[in-house]
């Protein structure tokens, strides 16, 4: 790696590839020709501090001389580079956690040093997106025991930061997901630490629906906080709402994440170390899970349903995390909005007790609330709900939510987004169905979430009377053409909502 000939000048090239660290080099440049290195070789990148392993792609034009070398921006930011530093390449040492990963996919159990390598590896940004969907697809499918899922979810902790509040009780809450606009985490977290309790809530960005608790709460505060402006707005106001990706808590969930969403897989085993390591690290110590059963959720049956929850209840004990799993009804979306500036809107209207409010989240909000409430053992049996609803009623929920915004940064009112069509009742009758799946994909293809305003605004739900001509929903994007998009998909699909 010290050899003079191994040495390239960097050029930047502004290339975006995720978290994929690339590497570019000529294929006439003396390195890449004496080096035997070819295109997709992984190899090892480095300054005189510091190094990564990055794909090698190959160019033939001359956007880089011979003896230049250029990088995706992920690559050129982990490795902190300016124009014109010089970089040492080589061939990269084997990996040997990737024997492991090989292991899984032959469907061999791993324990925990094995695991704690493979996760290790990950964070260093060792592996390429080939080697962790082989690894996620490998987990898929309920290969993985209860003592594989522990400790997984062990060493997701282990790979971060760890927030520790000083406090006997912190609580904390998650959704398993599936469900259109079911955003009862913001909601939740302003009842509760209005109450008092600690919840220092830390949220992932959607990985296969239109919007994630993350991507919704951007459009209200700032959420990219670090670990110490989190501990700072916790201190403040007993609650937070941020996203995980920037605190370094269980770092290599979102690289995970990403490659989960290109595959759109959520397996079982990794789905439950993503929770509860978030939980941990974030220095949960009582969690409420909520587990939608559905014909189009994430979980469609009660068999599944009790099987997760099993799961997730011994798992947390396992790591040290009192969880308490709660199945409730995942027949159709929750609320009216779909889609992070919607969802925002709901939220609000809940918070401000406005006559129009979702009264579906509501109930559901009311409903975890309380039983959170009740977990931490400060509100007695039975009268969680009851609790939770007189701090909505109140007001003091609503307060607590507009402190916490402002203590990350800002409050900002939802906009709606510029185009819009409504989608109308072709006859009359009883709604009948509503396709999670389908009005989920028909938001993200409207934009959502990257477009924060793009989305659906749904004005039915189950077992309503609709009249013919009757408003279903209205379909929102930030450009003509993402909303032609997304009505070219609703007209090859006539089974988003039936009606009979």
């Amino acid at each position: 790696m010290e050899q003079h000939s191994n040495i390239l000048k960097y050029k930047h090239l502004g290339i975006y590839t995720q978290n994929e660290n690339v590497v570019y080099m000529r294929d006439d440049c003396l390195v890449c020709i004496s080096e035997g290195f070819e295109a997709l070789t992984r190899i090892r990148v480095a300054k005189v501090t510091r190094s990564i392993v990055a794909s090698l792609n190959v160019i033939n034009s001359d956007i880089l001389l011979p003896n230049e070398i250029g990088l995706s921006d992920a690559a050129a930011k982990k490795l902190n580079v300016s124009p014109n530093d010089m970089l040492y390449v080589s061939h990269l040492e084997p990996i040997e956690s990737l024997s492991h990963v090989r292991a899984k996919i032959y469907n061999q159990k791993l324990n925990y040093d094995a695991y704690n390598q493979i996760i290790k590896d990950i964070v260093e940004g060792d592996y390429s997106n080939i080697h962790l969907s082989a690894f996620i697809t490998a987990c898929a499918g309920d290969r993985m025991d209860i003592d594989e899922i522990s400790d997984l979810t062990k060493a997701m902790i282990a790979s971060g930061k760890q927030l520790n509040w000083n406090k006997e009780i912190v609580v904390d809450k998650h959704c398993i997901g599936g469900l259109p606009g079911n955003r009862t985490t913001p909601l939740v977290v302003a009842i509760v630490a209005a109450y008092g309790l600690t919840m220092p809530k830390t949220s992932s960005r959607a990985i296969t629906s239109p919007a994630g608790t993350a991507d919704t709460m951007e459009v209200l505060t700032n959420v990219a906080l670090s670990a110490d402006e989190i501990e700072n707005v916790v201190n403040q106001e007993g609650g937070c709402f941020v996203w995980g990706g920037t605190a370094q808590l269980s770092p290599a969930d979102d690289v995970l994440i990403k490659i989960e969403k290109a595959l759109d897989i959520d397996s079982e085993g990794q789905l439950i170390a993503s929770v509860l390591s978030k939980k941990a690290a974030a220095g949960s110590t009582h969690v409420v899970i909520d587990i939608p059963v559905g014909e189009t959720a994430k979980v469609r049956s009660m068999e599944m349903a009790e099987k997760l929850k099993n799961h997730l209840e011994n798992v947390g004990k396992a790591v040290g995390l009192k969880v308490k799993a709660i199945i409730t009804d995942g027949s159709q979306p929750v609320g009216y909005g779909i889609g992070p500036t919607l969802e925002a809107i709901d939220i609000l209207n809940v918070l401000k007790n406005e006559e129009d409010a979702p009264k579906d989240l509501k109930e559901r909000v009311v409903l975890l609330a309380g039983e959170l409430l009740e977990l931490s053992g400060k509100v007695e049996k039975e009268k969680g709900m009851e609790t939770a609803k007189e701090v909505l009623i109140s007001g003091k929920a609503y307060e607590k939510f507009l402190a916490i915004c402002k203590a990350q940064g800002r409050f900002t009112q939802p906009v709606l987004a510029p185009f819009k069509t409504e989608i109308r009742a072709e006859t009359s009758g009883i709604l009948k169905r509503i396709d999670n799946r389908k009005i989920a994909k028909l938001a993200k293809l409207s934009g959502a979430p990257q477009s924060k305003s793009a989305g659906i605004s749904l004005n039915v739900h189950l077992n309503d009377k609709v009249e013919k001509d009757g408003l279903l929903y209205t379909l929102f994007a930030e450009s003509q053409g993402e909303l032609n998009y997304a009505l070219e998909y609703k007209n090859r699909h006539n089974d988003i909502i039936t009606i009979k």
